[in-house]
């Protein structure tokens, strides 16, 4: 690693408070001309039909696709809802990010699927000691949380200006809409947890899941040390619900789906521009691509996690 890449990686160690307020000033001013830079993707939202019924064969009856690569950041919050004052989970308290993806969406590519790490150890600038990274959503918002991911990474400033927030409550929904989803466990998982009103009981073998066993098999933890786990078992549902939306039956309730769940979201996305890369992901060849971040080998007892040494940015470059 160069010197100016470690410089990027440790830029969240933070000198000085003032460095934060300077970030955030910059990060607005530059809104205005990303929007205007991202708005060419998209295709104009009066060339497809709105009453038109949806082809089970053609994704881009929906809505045409945008005119390049979009790469979405999906934060997965721990609460059933964005307005609860708690998550009702553990540690209870304010919603944290329990599921951090990135995704590349392309209708001419398949699938990337970023899995970055929630235990990532961080610093926000003037802090005294790390937090982990998912916990920068409730305490700075979507703009702190892409502006580290974008530090971490290594990605220029103008990335990661799409984004959707989405609670417990919004994953049943997508998989209740989308009919249940098919997945193969390879063992059973079954406790429960009275403090948090949470249970799980998934036997191993094909399953059909519906939107409240979906939601066990991913908020599921053995353990404070089974996160690597979690993120294997959030891998078995995302690809389950991109099967399942690129089936004729996924394509004609995406309309619907998109209608009822837009509501429980937070994201900067307009309807037409959720309905245009639905319509990419459908329309992505296989197969679905996941991507990790390579951590350093875990301490005993330690909670957060490091990077692996030595990592030349961008931690996740585009393909060409």
């Amino acid at each position: 690693m160069t010197a100016s890449d470690q410089g990027r990686l440790n830029r969240w160690l933070g000198r000085s408070p003032l460095r934060a307020v300077l970030r955030i000033v910059v990060l607005a001013l530059s809104v205005g001309a990303t929007g205007w830079l991202l708005s060419s993707l998209w295709p104009e939202p009066d060339r497809v039909a709105k009453g038109a019924a949806p082809s089970v064969s053609d994704p881009s009856s929906l809505a045409l696709y945008p005119e390049g690569s979009i790469t979405l950041l999906l934060i997965g919050a721990d609460a059933d809802n964005l307005r609860d004052p708690s998550n009702q989970a553990a540690p209870r308290g304010p919603a944290n990010a329990d599921a951090l993806l990135l995704i590349r969406i392309d209708a001419s590519q398949p699938l990337q699927i970023l899995q970055l790490p929630t235990e990532l150890a961080v610093k926000l600038p003037g802090g005294d000691s790390p937090m982990a990274l998912g916990g920068l959503w409730r305490t700075g918002g979507v703009a702190l949380m892409a502006d580290a991911i974008r530090d971490i990474l290594g990605l220029p400033e103008q990335s990661l200006q799409r984004y959707v927030v989405m609670p417990r409550q919004s994953l049943r929904t997508v998989v209740n809409n989308l009919g249940e989803v098919d997945v193969i466990l390879n063992q059973t998982y079954q406790g429960s947890d009275n403090s948090q009103g949470f249970s799980v009981d998934l036997q191993a073998g094909r399953q059909s899941l519906n939107g409240a066993q979906a939601e066990q098999l991913v908020r599921y933890l053995k353990g404070s040390g089974d996160d690597v786990n979690r993120r294997r078992r959030q891998q078995i549902l995302i690809r389950a619900v991109v099967e399942q939306m690129q089936a004729p039956s996924g394509i004609i309730s995406m309309r619907g789906l998109l209608d009822e769940v837009s509501g429980q979201l937070e994201t900067n996305l307009s309807t037409g521009e959720m309905l245009s890369l639905a319509a990419a992901v459908i329309a992505s060849p296989p197969p679905l691509e996941f991507s990790q971040l390579r951590l350093a080998p875990k301490l005993k007892n330690q909670p957060l996690r490091q990077l692996k040494p030595g990592q030349a940015l961008p931690l996740w470059p585009k393909k060409p």
